[in-house]
Parts: structure tokens; sequence; C-alpha cells
């Protein structure tokens, strides 16, 4: 479950507790607004944690090393001619 669908859980909720005062048989609309918006919830803690540890992992290449030769200059000897 993203984010998107998680926020829409939660406000279809908050709608079906706090806006709606229209009765089903059978059906309290508002225990299912409360369920809704549970849902909601639970499904934003679950992508952040989600996406918290993807942040974390971090990811290696297996590469060569990489090989330095050293040069040096010797000035003691006068350049050919």
């Amino acid at each position: 479950m993203g984010i998107g669908t998680s926020i829409f859980l939660l406000a279809l909720g908050a709608i079906l507790t706090f806006a709606v005062n229209a009765s089903i048989g059978g059906l309290d609309l508002d225990v299912v607004g409360w369920i809704l918006m549970a849902a909601g919830v639970l499904g934003l803690i679950l992508t952040t944690l989600v996406w918290g540890r993807r942040r974390q992992t971090v990811a290696t290449t297996t590469e060569e090393p990489v090989e330095y030769r050293r040069v040096e200059e010797r000035r003691d000897v006068a350049p050919p001619m």
C-alpha cells in the first residue's frame, strides 16, 4: 500500500465517520469509517518503514583495484643532446 492509498483511506474513513449521518440496515458507518482510518494510518506507518529501510541500503560494486605507478625524475643526469 502506498502513501496515496493510505491518505485516501484516511480521508474516506473520516468522511464516513464525521460527515455522513445515513443509516444502512445492519451496518454502522461510523465503525466502517474508524476501520478505514486505522487501515490508512497502518498503511502510512508501514510505507514509511519500508521506504526508510530502502534509504539505508548501501550498494557496493566489485571493481578491480586501481594500479598506481610511481614516477621519479632524476635531475643529476644531464639530458642527452
